[in-house]
């Protein structure tokens, strides 16, 4: 039998997180076409622009200037013991329109320069296929994952950047919180409905169609990548029922099958049997292909990557609400609450890996997980924000708990390590980093990097392997 682990593993990661889209602006420089991130002034819980509006303030259009900055921001990371860092590679970098059949060589070059720079400063980087950012000429020309052909294109782009970075990235996930198709479409997938649609009809199909893309890019990585991991990545905050009463016990496990499905799918290889009902219900009917099934079937991910920020509660009859940090419903009397209503709760990570390691028998990788605060400068110019080093303690000491508990984890990277543009609000208020940047909700200020008092503290964790907490 294994035998239980009272301390981290010597090999575990401990770094950060970001995504391109809200951290890079740049966003048509060196011949980047427009990805759907770039017409969501608001964030992505929000209205999305085909059309750029110059007079509309687009915060991600400059976001903090990391495709400048990031020699800059990546000495910090180091700064903190960083052994790895996750980003995305923002698909229309690489193709401006999604469906060419010839790279960008400039975007090639500009990754190709940031893991170089990562893995100088001693980090490995973790690098996500298609985090928001899917091309917006594919959404406009094909109705993005609707139609089939994005396979192609996705793969296509795929094994660019599988052929370009196989000696530098050995860690990939395919698409950022996969199951956000079921919360929020024009960012996970960019699906935009027409009036009339059947919405779950056409979540699903495209949801299908992003299955079948997932497992036929694991299916090139494994030969041009063998000696890499690539995991898929759920968003997987959790949801209690609000009390004992059947009902709601009953519907808040079916909401949590919602999510867990795309689990099944992409780990397990199939369908769980619960979705004919779900779809039968929703009057869904899922286009396959002859051989979709073995596809998916035949090549599962290598582990589970995950994002958990809070947990909610969910009475029987509320409908199935969620933004990007989960599924919401009716706030948790025994927890606090962030000022954009996200409830903290530790011991629901621990919960949570537990859940899904008894599930999937998989490795597991916290790859999102932080506090978004209004953090203040004092007047000795310091930012004491002492209330995210109690989160990360807390959270983190969960994380050692699940691993005594039997839980295979690989790594820890903290969601924001600099503050960067919100997904969900387009805000920079809403702060996560340890390193503060100067900039406002409207775009003003110096773009001045400066540590909080958390960037020291979450230094010394990762020099202790956590085993000082």
């Amino acid at each position: 039998m294994k035998q239980s682990l009272k301390e981290f593993p010597k090999d575990f990661m401990w770094g950060g997180a970001i995504a391109a889209n809200q951290a890079e602006g740049a966003y048509l420089e060196d011949g980047k076409g427009l990805d759907i991130s770039s017409g969501f002034a608001n964030g992505i819980k929000h209205e999305h622009d085909k059309v750029i509006d110059e007079n509309k303030f687009y915060p991600n259009h400059e976001a903090i200037d990391f495709y400048h900055r990031y020699k800059e921001d990546l000495a910090l990371m180091e700064e903190m013991n960083f052994n790895v860092f996750r980003t995305s590679i923002n698909w229309s970098r690489i193709f401006p329109n999604g469906d060419e059949a010839e790279p960008n060589e400039a975007g090639l070059k500009f990754y190709d320069d940031l893991f170089d720079e990562m893995i100088k400063r001693g980090m490995k980087p973790l690098i996500t296929l298609s985090h928001y950012e899917t091309p917006l000429h594919l959404v406009e020309k094909y109705g993005s994952w609707r139609n089939r052909k994005l396979i192609t294109f996705f793969l296509n782009y795929c094994e660019t950047v599988f052929e370009r970075y196989k000696d530098k990235v050995k860690y990939w996930l395919t698409f950022n919180e996969i199951n956000n198709m079921r919360r929020m479409p024009g960012g996970a997938g960019g699906i935009f409905f027409e009036e009339g649609e059947n919405k779950q009809q056409v979540v699903y199909q495209a949801s299908h169609n992003m299955f079948v893309a997932n497992s036929l890019a694991i299916k090139k990585f494994r030969t041009i990548i063998p000696d890499g991991k690539i995991g898929c990545m759920l968003s997987l905050s959790n949801v209690y029922p609000h009390t004992c009463k059947p009902e709601d016990v009953f519907e808040t496990m079916e909401l949590r099958r919602r999510s867990l499905m795309f689990g099944d799918v992409m780990i397990r290889g199939e369908y769980p049997s619960y979705t004919a009902r779900i779809w039968e219900e929703e009057g869904v009917e899922v286009n396959m292909q002859p051989g979709d099934e073995e596809i998916i079937k035949c090549y599962t991910s290598d582990f589970l990557a995950l994002s958990y920020y809070r947990t909610s509660t969910h009475e029987y009859g509320q409908p199935f609400y969620g933004d990007t940090g989960g599924d919401q419903g009716t706030p948790n009397p025994y927890i606090g609450t962030t000022p954009w209503g996200w409830q903290i709760d530790p011991l629901g990570l621990r919960y949570t890996l537990n859940e899904l390691y008894d599930r999937y028998q998989l490795p597991l990788f916290v790859v999102e997980n932080g506090l978004g605060q209004i953090d203040e400068i004092d007047e000795n110019g310091e930012i004491n924000d002492f209330y995210r080093i109690e989160y990360v303690r807390d959270h983190v000491k969960a994380i050692k708990e699940a691993l005594q508990d039997g839980v295979e984890i690989m790594g820890y990277t903290y969601w924001g390590p600099i503050d960067i543009i919100s997904a969900g609000t387009a805000e920079m208020k809403k702060r996560y980093g340890f390193i503060y940047v100067d900039r406002d909700n409207e775009g003003n200020g110096t773009m001045e990097r400066r540590k909080k008092a958390s960037f020291d503290w979450y230094a010394n964790l990762i020099k202790n392997n956590g085993n000082n907490i």
